[in-house]
This record gives C-alpha cells, structure tokens and sequence, in this order.
C-alpha cells in the first residue's frame, strides 16, 4: 500500500522508458525499418544513462 505513493527514482523512470522504447522497436521492426532504427537508438541512449547512473552511485 506505502509503495502507491513512493515516487520513481530517476533510475526507475529511465528503466520503464528504456522498456518501452525496446517493445516499440521490436514492433517496428518487422514494419518500419528506419523507425525501427530510430526506436533502438534512442533506447540505447536511454540505456547509456542507466549506466552512468550505476556507476555513479557504485
């Protein structure tokens, strides 16, 4: 029950993004092969932040 008013940390709002990007990549990618193209590479933007959070905090 605390956990519905627990805000996201950055981290956690980075890592639904990134899930989200890769599930549009993976739909695009067998209709639209630029799109698909452009969804995979803002998830891997998205997943360089993830990383330099980790190595922040570490």
């Amino acid at each position: 029950m605390f956990s519905l008013f627990k805000k996201k940390s950055k981290k956690e709002k980075l890592e639904a993004k990134f899930k989200k990007l890769m599930a549009e990549w993976h739909k695009l990618s067998s209709i639209n092969r630029a799109a698909s193209d452009q969804k995979y590479a803002e998830a891997q933007l998205i997943a360089q932040q993830i990383s330099s959070l980790k190595h922040e905090t570490s």
